[in-house]
């Protein structure tokens, strides 16, 4: 198996643990839960094919349906165990933004985009699909709040992929490493309650006219 596609199944699997996990704690049914479960795991994926002009990799392999499907019964089989795992959701979705960065960085370099460009696809890649879950889960995006560290632990690992490539390293020690880049920052942003600085006072409760 090619490592990307490994790559992209584990992905998957993070995500699609994500969404079954979020939609449950809103107390949807079955369709519901597989469909959380579906737009979390492919959301960005998706976004980011139709962009570059490539295949949507889902619709073309349906290994990803596979896993997806074969994921959401085995989360709500054990969903119990599951929930156990202190903040479950946090971990599966960080796993999942760091994978998913670096493939739709390599993604965008197979497309011959600009380094930049290739960052922002990645960022996208990871992001999108938790926006989407978030929405229809009827929350405020993680992305869009102070309070996390999201987009921007996806771009310090893009920097870091293209710092490291221009080093004589392996490419699946560059993937690893900046993968775990944005594990680590997400996840140390977290613990240490480090947030983007907010636009907003103290006593700025009110809503803008």
């Amino acid at each position: 198996m090619d490592y990307l596609l490994f790559i992209d199944i584990l992905g998957t699997i993070a995500f699609s643990i994500s969404g079954v996990l979020s939609s449950m704690k809103k107390r949807m049914d079955v369709f519901g839960i597989l469909i959380i479960a579906f737009v979390t795991a492919v959301g960005g994926g998706t976004l980011r094919d139709i962009l570059i002009g490539f295949p949507v990799a889902w619709m073309r392999n349906l290994t990803y349906v596979y896993v997806i499907m074969g994921t959401t019964i085995f989360a709500i089989i054990f969903r119990k165990k599951l929930i156990y795992l202190r903040r479950s959701i946090f971990l599966f979705d960080t796993v999942g933004i760091g994978l998913y960065t670096v493939l739709g960085i390599e993604k965008g370099i197979a497309a011959e985009l600009s380094p930049i460009i290739c960052i922002a696809v990645g960022t996208m890649t990871a992001c999108f699909g938790g926006v989407l879950r978030d929405i229809l889960c009827n929350e405020v995006p993680l992305l869009f709040r102070t309070k996390e560290i999201y987009a921007t632990a996806c771009i310090l690992g893009g920097f870091t992929y293209f710092l490291l490539a221009e080093f004589p390293l392996s490419q699946g020690l560059v993937f690893a490493l900046s993968g775990v880049v944005v594990i680590l920052v997400r996840s140390l942003a977290v613990y240490f309650d480090i947030r983007l600085p907010s636009v907003y006072g103290k006593d700025d409760t009110s809503e803008l006219p």
